[in-house]
């Protein structure tokens, strides 16, 4: 992990990739930290390498708290689970990672539980991929809005050091009244710089998902180039590209991100219909994709049944 406050060193800067950047900062390679970041390219990778995982949101109305309020999607009766008994369910179906979703905490969450749901990861041989906020980065800046959505963020990047986690998943988000689609970009770049830079001294990722106004590649890869910083990629979302080729939009996403979540579902010209996901399997490892890919199982059928259908299926394309 990064050591350090890396803004005193003082050796020369050479430019560099998101690769080498890595490799420098990791061990403690003496480069001015403002010129650090300062990439654009996509990651440079190894080789593929694709670990399945799952999202708490697959089970979300099974979980008691729903964005620190009880869940009303919960039916009475039906199995409950906290978030450590999802982590604990999800390493009885053999998955390689789990993604703790913010949203179903308790309120009461305390740094010691995230502590517990850590070490219960660890002892099943989980990883622990990433969490995600719900927030909104279009507010322009010095506003309370933005100010407050802000704090929001930093406060899950705190969050997700202590789980371990290295990525927190982010939103750009809809667009504030007053405030049309160019300033909203611009916003999200400006609010993804700050907080990035932030994420980048706890060693955790930030990935914007293509949701909301980022829906197309275009826009999300102009997000993250401008932002220039390796420590902030894309989240990879199959389901949300809205496009005449969504698989087209998956290519040109893949080489910059850093988190996928998996969708049984795309967004077709005539609606939602059945993703192929042998073919988007296909395309991260053509891509060179390496990381975590999390099924968000989005469909309204009993998650109990379904999702372990689904993680089979996605093995047998993953290990082909």
């Amino acid at each position: 992990m990064l050591s350090g406050d890396l803004s005193f060193c003082e050796s020369p800067f050479v430019k560099t990739n998101r690769r080498n950047w890595m490799t420098g900062a990791l061990g403690l390679t003496l480069t001015p930290w403002q010129e650090l970041l300062s990439v654009t390219e996509p990651y440079k990778r190894e080789q593929s390498r694709l670990l399945l995982g799952v999202a708490a949101y697959s089970f979300r109305n099974h979980f008691a708290f729903m964005k620190g309020a009880a869940n009303k999607g919960y039916v009475e009766g039906s199995r409950q689970l906290d978030m450590a008994d999802f982590i604990r369910y999800s390493a009885g179906q053999g998955v390689d990672s789990v993604e703790l979703t913010s949203y179903f905490f308790s309120p009461e969450t305390d740094d010691a539980y995230l502590a517990h749901c850590r070490e219960v990861a660890h002892v099943n041989g989980v990883g622990i991929a990433g969490t995600a906020v719900g927030n909104n980065f279009s507010y322009p800046k010095d506003t309370p809005e933005r100010e407050k959505e802000m704090a929001y963020v930093k406060d899950w990047v705190d969050k997700a050091s202590i789980l371990g986690a290295p990525h927190v998943r982010v939103f750009a988000g809809r667009h504030p009244k007053g405030v049309n689609a160019d300033e909203a970009e611009q916003n999200a770049i400006e609010a993804l710089k700050e907080s990035g830079e932030y994420a980048a001294t706890k060693g955790v990722f930030l990935g914007i998902e293509n949701h909301d106004s980022v829906s197309t590649a275009d826009r999300l890869l102009r997000i993250v180039t401008a932002v220039d910083n390796p420590f902030v990629g894309v989240n990879l979302d199959s389901g949300n590209f809205i496009a005449d080729d969504v698989y087209a939009e998956m290519e040109a996403s893949a080489p910059y991100a850093i988190n996928v979540q998996l969708k049984t579902e795309i967004k077709g010209a005539n609606g939602k219909e059945p993703a192929d996901l042998e073919r988007v399997i296909g395309i991260l490892r053509n891509t060179g994709y390496a990381g975590h890919v999390i099924l968000e199982y989005e469909e309204q059928d009993d998650p109990f049944v379904h999702v372990p259908e689904v993680l089979a299926k996605l093995r047998g394309y993953i290990d082909a």
